[in-house]
């Protein structure tokens, strides 16, 4: 398959290791990957804001430099959510975004539903916290949600059950919000920070070693308060740990 690479701005600026495990990763998986360096923001800072005039000049930009791919991989749920479910207002009289909607990929989403992963030659032997991002979640349909009476599935924690040594913490309550919620996290800080600690909170009393999410968004909130808070759990990409990355000290 010949599979762009789409990397988020925050990844990009402030996380470019999620950006080469997610590289690494799919490499490693037989599939021919390229990176558009031309692309810039989806605009989902915009639109969240109501901006919807700002947005559309780089949603248009997105369907242009990403046409013509089997594929479009991103190492991030909302990002993937914003193209799949919120261009559409944007861009509902353009058939190439028509097409391309259908062919932009969560990674967790593009590892599972395209290519099957089956295998994944990879040691992890820590118990690892799963935090299901709400674009993810809710949006992509990454996960069942605890509201719906349905069949359970997580395509995240299917990945990660492929992995050597891996345990899983039990969380009290599993598809509850980290509380980052983009502007959210600055807009209401205090409210963000509570919500982000009952996260954590959940994941020390699971035993939580590694937390880990699809969203650096979420992590990067999380990692945050984990420092700040001084406590003793790692934070990785689930890219990194599918890459076979070490844990960070």
């Amino acid at each position: 398959m010949r599979v762009a690479l789409f990397v988020p701005c925050y990844i990009d600026q402030l996380y470019p290791r999620v950006a080469m495990a997610t590289l690494d990763l799919l490499e490693q998986l037989g599939v021919e990957v390229e990176f558009p360096e031309a692309q810039t923001c989806c605009g989902q800072p915009m639109l969240n804001s109501g901006c919807d005039t700002d947005a559309l000049p780089l949603a248009k930009r997105f369907v242009e430099i990403f046409s013509g791919y089997d594929a479009v991989v991103c190492p991030s749920g909302s990002c993937i959510s914003m193209v799949k479910n919120h261009y559409e207002h944007l861009l509902h009289d353009n058939k190439k975004y028509d097409t391309i909607r259908t062919q932009v990929y969560e990674l967790c989403e593009f590892l599972v539903d395209v290519l099957k992963v089956e295998t994944l030659p990879v040691k992890f032997p820590y118990k690892v916290g799963l935090h299901s991002s709400c674009h993810g979640l809710r949006e992509l349909r990454l996960a069942s949600d605890s509201e719906l009476n349905a069949p359970e599935f997580n395509k995240p924690k299917q990945l990660l059950a492929l992995l050597d040594g891996v345990e899983f913490a039990e969380l009290k309550r599993k598809d509850e919000c980290c509380g980052f919620g983009g502007t959210f996290a600055v807009s209401e800080e205090a409210v963000s920070c509570t919500m982000g600690r009952d996260r954590i909170a959940d994941h020390l009393q699971a035993g939580t070693q590694v937390l880990t999410a699809g969203d650096m968004s979420c992590l990067m909130h999380l990692a945050g308060l984990i420092k700040r808070d001084k406590q003793p759990i790692r934070v990785m990409h689930i890219a990194e740990i599918l890459a076979g990355y070490e844990v960070p000290q």
